[in-house]
């Protein structure tokens, strides 16, 4: 997915060497501990002074991991689960067990926001994101309900890209080859002006490779292929003597890969390896996006700083996805719009939708003896256009499929501020409110079904109109209905209030309690009839947290640790009935808790231990789908440990060569894709099959430096092991199978680096 200014497929190894330009902090100076800089609360500040749970990694540090893209931060981040039914196209980030669960529409939002640059994007097809010339990503667990505001239950991730530093000329290129005949070019080059006022910056990726994936089907494709153009460009005016700091960044990209496969009926897999299909008909991924984003901020004094952030983004979800995963090559799957097709396949889906947002935040930062302030306000809209086919073959209906068309849009206004008070040296108090609004409107809501010899042009023979405005109360749809429409509001007071201490060795202890909101949804999925449009109640979730975070043994060991409790309420889930109907609902409540560890022990200046626990309890409370109680189910993707463990060790150096090794391994506990977990609400449903059990994954890199130049060599999956990322309940809609994911397989190459 190119949105976002990233692109998902991107494996890159958008890693750095001896001179690059460095991972840079939030502010042109790290602090002299090394540790990174942060702007979670909205000013820069080390992470360990920080009375919340965060993870802040570097571009160098996830390159080191074999973090490409964002579907790979599980691997470095505890509590954080991230699954995908497209590939890296629409990821579903878990934090802390929840998430959108089983939900997988396009017009439905995240409840981890996500942000890049601070800027909020709504698009969860904006997600997947390849990692290129980044500084650093800075993970929220937990509501962040004050400063990042809405859509954030979960937590909030925050993608800051490599800006200009006005620092100088920099920049670097990056060439590699790897296995599935990948190639993969990469640069950046920043330049600045003599007076250091003015500088710019223009990075860009291109990734191209084969698929990922075997396919005996004769002539057919192959799954998982990348094909990835992207580029992004800053400015920034910096006059010499002044408060005034403007940036401005643009960028744009495509993606166009093929698919990423589907495990469907096992009589088309048998004899197979897990990294083989047998597909007639493999189908593509297409995404572009473009967008801009304004910053201006002006510093009336050392202690008042106002900032306004002004953004504007549009992309287009462009996808054929053959979810059957047999080698049958009809009914389903034409090659262009108005084509004929024959057989017997027995799902194919076309996902269209068109994106466009905007986003204004001011905020006023303040600071004064004890008391720190941010406070402000933010207005966004963002739009989703969507034409949908589903084509559901001769599975359950015979070769039926309906045409889908709805447009969302959604408002959102707020107020925040938030302030800090030293109460004493050690001890300090943080109280923060935010007022929302939300309204959502869901306009021109259509859909029609229809059978025969096309699925997408003129040649379908109409059969009803299943979507529509009714004439009068229980009346049916007719053709030439008034369209559907319908409207959702919400407001939510949410906020923070944390106690923050410090202790010998300048460790840092809280106590927080954080209140955050999920705003109501509309569902995208119906297109049987509108009463599956209802507008659901927005999530809440109280949570409660008390932390320990800082430095021991004369800063030798870092360390962040965390424990909490939250009480969720109303997640938005989906219930797939037979018909095949999806409808979107909440779950009652929810208990969840848990803790998280993070630590990096520098044992020698060549040697380096890094690692981190998190411990999940997620089930159900209350919850009753199909007439079956669900109470005690684990929420779906929310396995009960993620553990990773890694070491950077410089094996050799001499002058300015240097040879490192940074192996690290992740691993997941056993997860379900199903609110019934094992339960089955009847006799079509085959919940056993939705399930992942525990994994563990390997990577690795061998780095050889020499001042300004370096080469690569990296491995991703050392072991190739075996994993579903996703499943869907299908069989509970009619279908003889269900909808799973395969991972991708073992990856590897090398690359060389030239910095200047």
């Amino acid at each position: 997915m190119v949105i976002a200014g990233f692109l998902c497929g991107a494996v890159s190894p958008a890693w750095a060497a001896a001179g690059d330009a460095p991972a840079a902090p939030a502010t042109d100076s790290a602090p002299p501990t090394g540790e990174i800089l942060v702007t979670a609360l909205r000013r820069s500040e080390s992470v360990l002074n920080v009375p919340l749970s965060i993870s802040a990694v570097s571009g160098n540090a996830l390159a080191a991991k074999g973090v490409t893209n964002s579907v790979d931060l599980a691997e470095v981040v505890p509590n954080l689960q991230v699954s995908t039914n497209f590939g890296t196209a629409q990821p579903n980030f878990s934090m802390r067990g929840i998430s959108v669960a089983n939900e997988y529409n396009s017009n439905q939002v995240s409840p981890v926001g996500v942000y890049m640059d601070d800027v909020y994007l709504a698009a969860r097809a904006s997600h997947g994101m390849g990692l290129f010339d980044l500084d650093r990503v800075e993970v929220l667990r937990g509501p962040q309900g004050t400063l990042f505001g809405r859509n954030t239950t979960g937590g909030a991730i925050d993608f800051i890209t490599r800006g200009p530093k006005l620092q100088g000329d920099n920049g670097y290129v990056d060439l590699g080859y790897g296995n599935f005949n990948t190639f993969t070019a990469q640069g950046a080059g920043e330049i600045t002006t003599d007076d250091g006022q003015l500088g710019m910056r223009a990075a860009i990726n291109y990734v191209k490779g084969d698929g990922q994936f075997a396919n005996v089907a004769p002539g057919a494709m192959r799954p998982g292929s990348q094909d990835t153009l992207q580029g992004r460009f800053s400015v920034r005016f910096r006059p010499t003597g002044s408060g005034l700091d403007i940036k401005l960044r643009a960028y744009a990209g495509r993606d166009n890969p093929t698919s990423t496969p589907v495990f469907g009926p096992a009589s088309a897999r048998q004899g197979l390896d897990f990294f083989t299909v047998n597909e007639g008909n493999v189908g593509y991924d297409r995404t572009s996006a473009w967008g801009t984003a304004l910053t201006v901020s002006y510093a009336f004094t050392p202690g008042l700083t106002a900032t306004s952030i002004t953004s504007y983004d549009g992309g287009r979800l462009n996808m054929q996805s053959p979810s059957d995963g047999t080698p049958e090559s009809g009914a389903y799957a034409p090659a262009d719009f108005g084509s004929p097709v024959t057989g017997e396949g027995d799902l194919y889906i076309h996902w269209h939708s068109i994106f466009r947002q905007f986003t204004e935040e001011m905020r006023v930062n303040y600071e004064s003896g004890k008391l720190k302030l941010v406070g402000g306000v933010f207005y966004g809209w963002d739009r989703t256009t969507t034409d949908n086919d589903f084509n559901i073959g001769v599975a359950t209906l015979g070769a039926v499929g309906y045409y889908q068309h709805y447009v969302q849009n959604r408002y959102s206004v707020a107020t925040f501020l938030q302030g800090d008070y030293q109460i004493t040296p050690r001890l300090s108090l943080t109280l923060g409110l935010r007022e929302t609004w939300d309204k959502a409107l869901y306009q021109n809501g259509t859909a029609d079904e229809y059978f025969g010899g096309f699925l997408l042009g003129a040649g379908e023979t109409p059969l009803a109109t299943t979507v529509c405005t009714p004439s009068a109360p229980g009346a049916a749809c007719t053709p030439g209905s008034a369209p559907y429409a319908a409207a959702g509001n919400n407001a939510a007071l949410t906020g923070r209030a944390s106690l923050n201490y410090k202790l010998d060795e300048g460790l840092l202890a809280y106590a927080s309690y954080n209140r955050g909101y999920r705003s109501g949804a509309f569902n995208g999925g119906a297109y049987t009839s509108q009463t599956g449009i209802d507008y659901v109640l927005p999530e809440r979730v109280n949570a409660y947290e008390v932390g320990l975070k800082g430095h021991l043994f004369d800063h030798a060991l870092t360390f962040s640790t965390a424990a909490f409790y939250d009480d969720y309420q109303n997640q938005q889930l989906q219930n797939t009935l037979p018909g095949p109907v999806a409808i979107l609902v909440n779950a009652p409540k929810s208990e969840i808790y848990g803790g998280e560890l993070e630590a990096t022990w520098h044992a020698l200046p060549t040697l380096a231990f890094n690692g981190s626990l998190g411990l999940l309890h997620a089930k159900y409370k209350e919850l009753t789908l199909q007439g079956v109680d669900l109470a005690g189910q684990d929420l779906p993707f929310a396995p009960h440990v993620t553990a990773q463990a890694g070491v950077d060790w410089a094996v050799w150096r001499q002058g300015a060569d240097e040879i490192s090794l940074s192996p690290n391994l992740a691993y997941t506990s056993h997860v379900y894709f199903t609110p019934f977990n094992l339960v089955n609400a009847n006799a079509l449903q085959a919940n056993s099959e939705l399930q992942q059990n525990g994994y563990t994954k390997v990577n690795a890199q061998l780095v050889w430096k020499h001042a300004g130049y370096a080469v690569r060599a990296w491995v991703s999956n050392a072991f190739n092991t075996k994993v579903l990322a996703y499943g869907l309940d299908l069989r509970g809609a009619g279908f003889p199978y269900n909808f799973l994911v395969p991972s991708t397989p073992r990856t590897f190459g090398i690359s060389v680096h030239a910095g200047f």
